[in-house]
């Protein structure tokens, strides 16, 4: 049986990464040096544990966040990429070109868990078009951000104004 293998990288395309490997250890992390990490009510991290983990576009610049803990992100555009500890690196789940096929099974931090993370569903939905009456912009975005595959070349790309 051939491995899975799970592309991503950051959003300017500066970093990008691959995986190969079986990963079944995505989580949710509610303590509160992830939530300041992300800039989030929570973390959601990909241990790639057991799995082999490539840079294949730079690679990370890393932040000390604790005595056991450093934190990856891309020093071009800010992206949080990575946890990485004494048992492991965990990767950012939105970094993952297809983040769909990792969802978590479990959840750490519960301690610092924001109560009303657990009723977010709850709340009313509205598709990005229907903002354009009071934002007509919306309809105009062009991404800058890297595409969800791996590209050719030289990345990232000069943004054409």
């Amino acid at each position: 049986m051939t491995d899975a293998i799970y592309t991503g990288g950051c959003q300017c395309g500066a970093v990008r990464f691959r995986v190969a490997g079986v990963l079944k250890d995505s989580s949710i992390c509610h303590c509160r040096m992830c939530q300041k990490a992300f800039g989030a009510y929570y973390a959601p991290l990909v241990s790639t544990r057991g799995a082999d983990l490539e840079w294949t576009r730079g690679r990370p610049k890393t932040f000390r966040s604790s005595n056991f803990a450093s934190r990856g992100f891309c020093d071009n555009c800010g992206t949080p990429l990575t946890y990485e500890a004494p048992d492991g690196v965990a990767i950012a789940a939105g970094a993952f070109d297809d983040p769909s096929l990792l969802p978590p099974v479990v959840q750490f931090g519960i301690e610092c868990k924001i109560d009303f993370v657990d009723r977010l569903h709850k709340l009313p939905g509205h598709r990005t078009e229907e903002d354009a009456d009071e934002a007509p912009f919306v309809l105009e975005i062009v991404s800058y951000q890297h595409p969800d595959h791996d590209t050719d070349g030289a990345w990232p790309k000069e943004i054409q104004q």
